[in-house]
């Protein structure tokens, strides 16, 4: 037998073992009327050696634990349970769910009825492995709701699977009454839990504009990159407000799951959020896997650039508008840390760096876009890359790297030029040059505003990225 022959033969073998040695492990997790305690039971296919908690501070909201075999009580070492030589089949412990909500800051602003509180807190677990199946079913009163970043299992009630993950940040869960909707787009439906601030306001009308910022996004390429993303509103407009801003902070948080937390002034006209971009600059992010910190120009970047053009096109920003951003954010970045290339500003950190990582990365997905489109008249586009992106890789369960992704949107398309920009700009000082490609485009900038010229010599490639297709 060959060597390849023997490599093949193997390969089934392997995963029928790696099949047979998955663990399901099933967790019930029962919360009081007065959201005060969790009694979690976790039940476990084969004795486990290790059950942890992600965040430093669980062990201080761990009010007991036991091992339900016979009853014994277990010690907390840091964010870990001390479990018996023999390893552990059945875990019973309680949770002090007030303490955990009381210690978030987030919940200053929401009424008492309702919390966000992260699993990281309160989920003690066994270390997962790629084949695990771990589900968690909720028994909760007729008045408590749940939401969590995970992926509801069809035909049982209240019951959630455990997705692989890059843990890229923790996720909130919600617990209490609010109000929960789900609604389509196309290629996605939406799960959106609107929290309840301290004072009664009415939140039904943001689930339009949530719908519409997420379908701004399917205007890359047709649809929502993740079917299934879970969005959650928490209000904190008001007296402790610390933006006038509608949308004063987001972020994306792949924990279980893709969920976009969207940190909204709830007391702003809604036609300032059809205005401002931190949404769709969110959901952007969706459309490329999580980056590594290291190369954080490239995710920051991509979704910077599609934010203007996204809004360009479903006709919140006018051509000029977009084009006036774009060129701002720019020059933003072309004078912030001009020392310091973008993976060095990746480096030095958001605090150090903002706008060199935000805008150096959104020239570069500018100079791609516009080549592709040069060199093909048309036919290739980043649009078009990050719509087979979409069709092989995401939503993605692991961390990648920069080059890792440029490497692969160079294969979808006929000759590379995404790695050719890396290496050019990367890891060098200063800006990348789009001032030429905005002078062929037409872009004219003169006391600092823009002129379109109609005549330029890509002119309609210009008009082409911020048409809807």
């Amino acid at each position: 037998m060959t060597r390849t022959s023997l490599i093949l033969a193997l390969v089934p073998a392997l995963l029928i073992a790696g099949a047979a040695n998955a663990a399901t492990n099933e967790y019930v997790v029962t919360v009081d009327e007065g959201l005060r305690h969790m009694q979690v039971e976790a039940r476990f296919s084969a004795p486990v050696s290790r059950i942890s908690a992600r965040s430093r501070d669980a062990g201080k909201f761990l009010s007991s634990a036991r091992n339900c075999g016979n009853n014994e009580r277990l010690r907390v070492r840091w964010r870990r349970l001390r479990l018996p030589d023999e390893g552990l089949s059945c875990l019973q412990y309680t949770v002090d769910l007030a303490g955990a909500a009381a210690a978030e800051r987030r919940n200053a602003s929401l009424s008492s009825t309702n919390f966000v509180v992260s699993p990281a807190t309160w989920f003690w677990r066994p270390a997962h492995r790629r084949d695990d199946e771990t589900t968690v079913r909720f028994e909760l009163p007729d008045s408590v709701g749940v939401s969590v970043p995970w992926v509801a299992v069809p035909g049982r009630p209240d019951t959630y699977r455990l997705q692989d993950s890059p843990e890229s940040s923790e996720a909130f869960a919600a617990f209490g009454r609010f109000d929960f909707v789900e609604t389509s787009i196309p290629g996605a439906t939406l799960r959106i839990t609107l929290m309840q601030p301290d004072h009664e306001v009415e939140l039904s009308h943001f689930v339009d504009w949530i719908r519409d910022t997420a379908n701004n996004v399917s205007l890359a390429y047709g649809h929502f990159p993740n079917p299934a993303p879970n969005v959650i509103l928490l209000p904190v407009g008001g007296e402790r407000s610390w933006s006038d801003s509608p949308v004063p902070f987001g972020r994306v948080v792949r924990d279980g799951g893709e969920t976009i937390e969207l940190f909204v002034n709830q007391y702003r006209p809604i036609e300032e959020f059809y205005d401002n971009w931190t949404a769709t600059h969110e959901f952007s992010h969706l459309m490329l896997p999580y980056i590594t910190t290291r190369n954080r120009w490239v995710s920051e970047g991509f979704a910077s650039y599609y934010q203007n053009v996204l809004l360009a096109r479903a006709g919140q920003y006018t051509e000029q508008r977009a084009w006036q951003k774009l060129w701002e954010g720019f020059e933003r970045g072309r004078q912030s840390r001009p020392e310091l290339s973008p993976n060095g500003a990746a480096r030095a950190g958001i605090r150090a760096a903002t706008m060199k990582i935000y805008w150096s990365g959104a020239a570069i997905a500018f100079l791609a876009d516009v080549e592709l489109r040069r060199r093909s008249d048309g036919d290739e586009s980043l649009d078009k890359v990050l719509a087979g992106l979409a069709q092989c890789c995401l939503p993605s369960d692991r961390t990648w790297s920069g080059p890792e992704l440029f490497r692969k949107l160079d294969t979808l398309i006929e000759e590379p030029l995404f790695m050719p920009l890396y290496r050019q700009y990367a890891n060098a000082r200063g800006f990348p040059r789009v001032g030429p490609v905005l002078e062929d485009l037409g872009v004219e900038v003169q006391d600092e505003k823009l002129r379109l010229r109609s005549d330029a010599e890509l002119a309609a490639i210009r008009s082409s990225i911020m048409r809807k297709p």
